[in-house]
């Protein structure tokens, strides 16, 4: 799981350079409270980028449409980069993936 697709082309990098030639997937999970904030780097020791952090602070009632969003520019990044499929993590509610679904046109 990551919000900054950096680390993941990072991972990947090393990865291969070690001859791990498998398909690696990418996680990713759709903020939907701000909650999430500090729950979700001290459960799974990953880092929230500061300016996502700073757009959900400031617009806390919104935070599912800025999650959503976030999540369409790493997926269409990933997707443009080739990635072998996305992986989402869904907690509860599965309606911000349908949302980026219908947004990504899948």
């Amino acid at each position: 799981m990551f919000f900054d697709n950096r680390h993941y082309f990072q991972f990947v990098d090393l990865c291969r350079e070690q001859g791990i030639d498998v398909p690696i997937i990418p996680g990713l999970k759709i903020l939907t409270s701000a909650k999430q904030l500090s729950s979700i780097p001290r459960n799974f020791y990953v880092e929230v980028p500061a300016t996502l952090a700073d757009e959900v602070l400031s617009n806390p009632e919104h935070v599912a449409d800025i999650g959503v969003e976030w999540a369409l520019k790493q997926s269409q990044e990933l997707l443009e980069r080739g990635v072998p499929s996305l992986h989402f993590y869904v907690m509860q509610s599965a309606a911000a993936i349908k949302k980026l679904m219908t947004r990504l046109k899948m």
